[in-house]
């Protein structure tokens, strides 16, 4: 007798930086602007990042993440070249 695996609702965050050799003004402003002006001096530096937080089905973390992360290169969703993507399931 064959068992079917049954697919399960993942909720999967991808997170997107600009990689570290790569000026973030964003981030340099909120430190500039915001943090070091109401007096936050241990604040050594900010990076900023683009984050998504999408469902799918699949049939574990395994097969979420990687479901996730060839959309993310098929639909380029990110720069490879500039940018970093992380991506990690949320507890449901």
């Amino acid at each position: 007798m064959i068992l079917e695996r049954e697919k399960r609702i993942f909720t999967v965050r991808v997170t997107i930086t600009n990689k570290e050799f790569l000026n973030d003004p964003e981030g340099e402003t909120v430190l500039n602007d915001l943090i070091l002006k109401e007096n936050y001096k241990d604040v050594l530096s900010v990076r900023s990042a683009k984050s998504l937080t999408i469902k799918t089905l699949a049939f574990d973390d395994k097969d979420a993440t990687n479901k996730i992360k060839l959309m993310c290169d098929d639909l380029r969703i990110y720069n490879p070249i500039v940018s970093n993507c992380e991506i990690s399931i949320i507890e449901n």
